[in-house]
């Protein structure tokens, strides 16, 4: 799927379903491809914009919006030509279309997609978009019914039948990347189980298509062409210089991931770095690293959550890149709470996190497909929401700058490589989860640049020190030069 391409005119779309005949399973290894094709056109004749569909075999056909009908071909036939279609579903399976009328989960064309049962050619970006449509159609009581009927019998027709060609099908193995079990509470046990599900893949697969320094949140790109490894490398350094690191003080990373953050803060400003990750692959590669950069004096990981930092180690400064999405929204007050205990007065604090445009993590089908497929912890709140836990944590609120531009341009590169590396992906992981991946930071890119997720760094400062200024009076400080 990641290297096919859209397959060209619709011209013929006609002799799909034209004449009315059924392809034999000899041909196809399934049976009902007219009758599939009368129904796709059925549940989309509403879609306020015209799509291309392709089934197990023949070409591809337009429906909904626009899409001239002729009787017997229920909205499937076009009648005039007009603006190739960025993309095409690809239904594989008489399954697939089948469940799009019978089926009960709200998130079965994603889990289709993920089985290998239904493919996306041409612009996935375009694609996803789809999704703010679908939720529109609406058929009459008349018309859910002989859906209903016509998706029984394509169901029938196909009984027992097997592919011709089932090398697309995924094993049973492969079929269920999702995460089952709900994650409400958030306890230690409960985060280490998620973090385990997302982070522990394969350090190689996440090598595919990060940076070189393995930076697993959005970069920071002052210029819109900037390479990925130049962006996550101007991010370091402005979360460094916003903490105004300074050589000799202790520095901690909650959330280390590969070891990155802590790395570069010893190399170029340095700190005595610490960091702490729930993913054992993490903690291995990280300590690799920092030993390949002869920074184990200075730099140290180590597996521990959050809420079992060592309370008689303080720190001057502490960043949180990427975690605050992951600790529950019932326990920022507990998690804003660690931080200042563990800061030295006056210390700062540097929250990096994903925010919602809406306050709190309500149920839908975005949170759903997050919670299922890739993050099973993570909930995300509103900027302002975020802010006011940490006042109410007792911190001043130095500086917040919003990134979400930043962090649409991130994933677009993220895609981009892990497409290019497909053969290389499935080496390490299952073809459904590269799909997961795929599917999911392409969604989230779209959601970033629509503006329903962002993205901010909170500068904070613990209460307490004296009085004086200990933050610079301008941002002049964040714009030198870059780090060499």
């Amino acid at each position: 799927m990641g290297d096919s391409t859209y397959p060209g005119p619709l011209g013929r779309a006609n002799s799909i379903i034209a004449d009315g005949s059924l392809q034999s399973p000899a041909q196809s290894g399934y049976a009902g491809q007219a009758l599939a094709a009368q129904l796709l056109a059925k549940i989309f004749k509403h879609l306020d914009m015209s799509i291309a569909v392709r089934l197990w075999s023949g070409p591809a056909f337009r429906v909904g919006r626009g899409v001239a009908t002729a009787a017997g071909t229920a909205g499937a036939r076009t009648m005039s030509s007009g603006a190739e279609p960025p993309f095409a579903l690809w239904f594989r399976t008489p399954a697939a279309v089948v469940s799009m009328v019978l089926g009960r989960d709200p998130l079965r064309l994603a889990e289709e997609y993920f089985r290998g049962e239904v493919d996306i050619e041409g612009d996935l970006f375009a694609a996803l978009a789809l999704k703010d449509h679908l939720g529109e159609i609406k058929l009459s009581l008349g018309e859910r019914w002989a859906a209903f009927l016509m998706a029984v019998k394509l169901r029938s027709l196909n009984r027992g039948l097997q592919p011709a060609d089932p090398s697309h099908s995924l094993n049973e193995a492969e079929r269920s990347p999702a995460y089952r079990r709900a994650v409400s509470a958030h306890s230690s046990d409960a985060a280490r189980e998620a973090i385990r599900f997302h982070y522990d893949v394969s350090n190689e697969f996440y090598k595919l298509w990060l940076d070189r320094a393995m930076v697993y949140s959005c970069g920071y790109f002052e210029r819109a062409d900037a390479e990925i490894d130049e962006a996550q490398q101007a991010k370091l350094e402005h979360i460094c210089r916003k903490l105004l690191l300074k050589p000799g003080e202790r520095f901690l990373d909650i959330g280390c991931g590969w070891g990155a953050l802590v790395i570069h803060a010893a190399r170029h400003h340095g700190v005595r770095a610490h960091g702490i990750t729930l993913s054992s692959n993490q903690l291995e590669l990280a300590r690799a690293r920092i030993a390949a950069a002869g920074l184990e004096d200075r730099v140290t990981v180590e597996l521990r959550d959050y809420r079992e930092l060592d309370r008689e180690t303080l720190y001057d400064k502490v960043a949180s890149v990427g975690m605050v999405e992951h600790v529950g929204l019932k326990n920022l007050p507990v998690y804003f709470d660690t931080v200042r205990r563990i800061l030295t007065p006056g210390g700062l604090f540097l929250n990096h996190g994903i925010t919602h445009e809406h306050a709190g993590w309500s149920h839908n089908l975005s949170t759903e497909f997050i919670n299922r497929y890739v993050f099973p912890d993570a909930q995300l709140d509103a900027i302002s929401n975020i802010q006011q836990f940490m006042e109410d944590a007792d911190f001043e609120i130095a500086d917040v700058e919003g990134l979400r531009w930043h962090y649409a341009l991130t994933l677009r590169a993220w895609v981009r490589r892990l497409e290019r590396r497909h053969a290389r992906a499935l080496e390490y992981v299952s073809e459904a989860i590269y799909r997961v991946w795929r599917l999911y930071m392409a969604a989230s890119a779209l959601e970033f640049e629509a503006g329903n997720l962002g993205v901010y760094q909170v500068l904070a400062r613990k209460r307490g020190a004296e009085s004086r200024p200990v933050l610079p009076l301008t941002r002049r400080h964040l714009y030198l030069d870059p780090c060499k």
